[in-house]
């Protein structure tokens, strides 16, 4: 607990009846646009993770939640709302959401206060995470990622390479994918996965050794978690996901700044949109060259 601007701060697990709360928080942000139904990441974290709550006189006015993969702990929102910030409120939440002693990642925002946040709770900027976007033009582009899939593997639109998740009775899918993403991503998490591609508009598609997640939502294509065993197998399976979905208006996905893939993608019409600061307090838990994050899943 800790003294706020109008009274006591209570820092606590998010329960069912805190879910409004919650979500007016992060909608002040913005932070739940492209989810338009639930469940939304928010449920994720309470089922996969932790998600914590900042209540000052009966109000939520702060959330906190972390996702693990493995042995790691992915901080995936803070939100403290304008009148309550630089109060304590924000870091009572991180000290009660995250573990210590376990490795633990971020997406910083360039506010100077969180990024100091995060560097006191053993985090250090590793490289900009750039959310670039694509406007698929079959006559003009060359391609999405400018390369084709792997030698071997399964054309981008065959039936047997998209698939919607354990809705398609392809567990076994999601089961493969998600061994890919925990030697990419730096741990297991194939619960969340398979929680995020049973959700309406997910498909998956696998391409020999890479994979991409990818979800459509009002007219747009998101793609996320990306990865592989190469750069190349990256390029493959992101190709595969938008090929597969040739009418939408625009595609998303987030990039480390230092993958080897970056200036290709820039090459062949993706832009830069935004970025944030990838943090971690161990750099080398990421394979940040054979892998794209999901935004808000990490």
């Amino acid at each position: 607990m800790a003294g706020g601007p109008m009274g006591e701060t209570i820092v606590r697990v998010a329960e069912d009846a805190d879910m409004p709360g919650v979500r007016e928080v992060a909608a002040h942000y913005e932070a739940l646009d492209g989810w338009t139904d639930m469940p939304d990441f928010l449920d994720a974290e309470r089922a996969f993770g932790t998600l914590v709550v900042g209540e000052v006189d009966e109000r939520i006015v702060g959330i906190g939640g972390v996702l693990r993969r493995g042995q790691i702990s992915h901080l995936s929102d803070l939100y403290v709302l304008p009148e309550y910030q630089s109060s304590g409120v924000g870091s009572g939440i991180l000290g009660f959401a995250l573990p210590s002693g376990t490795p633990r990642v971020t997406f910083s925002s360039d506010d100077s206060r969180a990024l100091g946040l995060y560097i006191r709770q053993g985090m250090r900027p590793v490289c900009p995470l750039m959310y670039l976007t694509f406007t698929p033009d079959a006559a003009t582009s060359p391609g999405p990622s400018g390369v084709r899939a792997a030698e071997g593997g399964t054309d981008a639109r065959n039936g047997a390479n998209s698939v919607n998740g354990a809705k398609a009775g392809n567990g076994y899918r999601v089961r493969e994918a998600g061994a890919m993403d925990a030697r990419a991503s730096g741990g297991e998490r194939t619960g969340t996965l398979s929680w995020y591609a049973d959700l309406p508009g997910v498909t998956l598609h696998l391409t020999g050794s890479g994979y991409a997640f990818a979800r459509t939502t009002e007219g747009d294509l998101e793609v996320g978690p990306v990865g592989g065993e190469t750069p190349e197998d990256c390029a493959a399976a992101l190709s595969a996901a938008v090929a597969a979905h040739p009418a939408v208006e625009e595609v998303q996905v987030a990039v480390p700044g230092v993958h080897p893939l970056l200036p290709r993608l820039l090459d062949t019409g993706w832009e830069i949109d935004d970025l944030d600061t990838l943090m971690a307090s161990d750099p080398g838990i990421l394979r940040l060259d054979r892998y794209f994050p999901h935004p808000d899943l990490g």
